[in-house]
């Protein structure tokens, strides 16, 4: 039987589970357990791969955190740094194995700051300036 595609398998998990350890549990009133990393990053790569909203996670179905749970998680990984430090190992990894194909980078401008009141660029613009009219 094939393996699902967000299933983490043992070798990738090796490679990301000192990054994304849990932080330890408070000695007096610890709550509840919380659930591990590993299963958390499932339900995120589920959610990546199928497009599925967060509330509409099966979780129950595939042995998941609910989406809410794994939401969480992530930010919270984002917020600790934990999540680039985690690309950045496996960024590093595929680029030695020459499996990264960079002529596909797409840069998103909604993730690219924008400085408010920047210096305008001085350079000319190749566009032609628009018609005073349009009447011959």
């Amino acid at each position: 039987m094939k393996p699902y595609r967000w299933r983490v398998s043992d070798g990738l998990w090796a490679r990301l589970e000192p990054l994304l350890a849990d932080p330890p549990r408070r000695f007096r009133s610890p709550g509840r357990s919380r659930y591990s990393p590993r299963v958390c990053l499932e339900g995120i790569l589920y959610v990546l791969f199928t497009d599925t909203p967060w509330l509409e996670v099966p979780y129950r179905e595939l042995g998941l955190p609910s989406g809410e749970t794994c939401r969480r998680r992530l930010e919270e990984w984002i917020e600790r740094g934990l999540l680039e430090q985690a690309l950045e190992v496996l960024q590093g990894e595929l680029a030695d194995a020459g499996r990264l194909d960079w002529s596909r980078v797409i840069i998103d401008a909604s993730l690219v700051e924008a400085k408010k009141g920047a210096a305008k660029s001085r350079g000319r613009s190749g566009a032609r300036r628009e018609a005073v009219s349009t009447s011959p």
